[in-house]
């Protein structure tokens, strides 16, 4: 098989990762944005970096690490299900390493504007807490 075709096999696994990583996650299909300084990646950015996650651990460390692409004539490249399962499995965990870490910052900027208004009740602060990082810095910020 040719290896741009490969490629494009494997980065649309990838790409199919990081589709299921925003289905799993609680900030579903939105658009990338910025919430108080803060980037979200959104869907779009969850499907490419699943693609680029997919196709690095492929061309690294895969059968795609082999090919010159050099050589006029190349070797022919197998594409298994495992690889293509495996650009899945890559996608959705790439997808998810960039959404952790936009909601790890979102979680920095709660604490932060939490730290600076005056004390809940326990009630209260149990209410704050409850949902996605967006939600709970929308709610401590009192945007919501």
């Amino acid at each position: 098989m040719d290896p741009w075709t490969c490629a494009l096999l494997i980065s649309t696994a990838g790409a199919v990762g990081g589709i299921a990583n925003a289905l799993l996650n609680d900030n579903g299909f939105l658009l990338p944005r910025l919430v108080h300084g803060v980037w979200c990646p959104g869907f779009v950015s969850n499907i490419l970096f699943g693609a680029l996650a997919a196709f690095a651990s492929w061309a690294l460390y895969g059968s795609g690490a082999g090919v010159n692409l050099a050589l006029p004539e190349r070797a022919e490249i197998s594409l298994h299900f495992s690889a293509l399962a495996g650009a899945f499995v890559v996608g959705v965990a790439g997808a998810k390493w960039i959404t952790a870490e936009s909601d790890k910052q979102l979680l920095k900027e709660s604490v932060k504007a939490a730290a600076s208004q005056p004390t809940k009740s326990p009630d209260e602060s149990e209410k704050l807490v409850q949902g996605p990082p967006r939600k709970v810095l929308e709610r401590v910020k009192g945007t919501t």
